[in-house]
């Protein structure tokens, strides 16, 4: 499996703090990432600046082997936030609007935004007013909003994050659809162990701002190598 996208060296520092200190990662295709650490780790910032929110104090990521900028990444990838923002319109407007500003014909913004819909189990909802719905709907429009434009990169910060069960169980089977239809590399932060463990094809420990750890799921829990990893799965990880 050849690498989809490789971040070589990179470092990210705010205000004199580094938010991220020289990591190297290689990103396959169609593949499940999990980016697992605590609060402040550097999670996000790694998730924006493959989104191409963010630019690297220093280092480069490169795609299929060929170093890429900032605004190029915006067109391959998509980050989809922990809290959902919905525009003030309803749901077929929310999802289809990324085809809309990239000037789709209407019947395929149609056939896609149906798709979308239907693989986040929303089917029906194209009329309803996106901020009227619950917590969980909205962040299945949000997915279906990524989803919708087929990235090469879909970005996920917390996908899950304070859902019931019945909406996360929802999204972690959207995701393994949108991986399995597109083939896409789908890279996401949780905090959820679990949930790592099931839809991950590899895991990456990242501690205040340094790769500790990146393995498969079975391995990765099963026999860590390192300390400080051992101690996060455990929770005996202490400041």
């Amino acid at each position: 499996m050849s690498s989809n996208i490789i971040i070589e060296n990179v470092t990210k520092i705010y205000d004199n703090i580094k938010a991220l200190n020289s990591i190297t990662l290689n990103f396959e295709a169609n593949r499940v990432i999990s980016l697992i650490g605590v609060n402040g780790s550097g999670k996000t910032t790694l998730l924006r600046i493959l989104a191409g929110l963010e630019e690297a104090t220093k280092g480069c990521v490169e795609f299929h082997n060929k170093r890429i900028k900032a605004q190029d990444l915006r067109q391959i990838s998509t980050l989809v936030f922990q809290k959902a923002i919905m525009f003030n319109s309803n749901v077929q407007n929310n999802v289809a609007f990324g085809l809309k500003i990239r000037n789709f014909d209407p019947k395929e913004i149609e056939r896609r935004t149906n798709q979308a819909l239907s693989t986040v189990r929303l089917h029906g909802f194209h009329k309803r007013k996106s901020k009227k719905l619950s917590t969980g709907e909205q962040q299945r429009v949000a997915l279906a909003r990524a989803f919708v434009i087929e990235p090469k990169i879909l970005l996920l910060d917390e996908p899950t994050s304070n859902l019931d069960p019945t909406n996360a169980v929802i999204i972690e089977d959207a995701i393994k659809k949108m991986r399995e239809k597109n083939g896409c590399t789908i890279i996401l932060a949780t905090h959820n162990l679990h949930q790592a463990r099931r839809l991950s094809n590899k895991i990456v420990h990242i501690h205040f701002g340094k790769v500790l750890e990146t393995a498969k799921p079975e391995d990765f829990f099963e026999n860590p190598g390192n300390k400080i990893t051992k101690k996060f799965i455990n929770g005996d990880l202490q400041f």
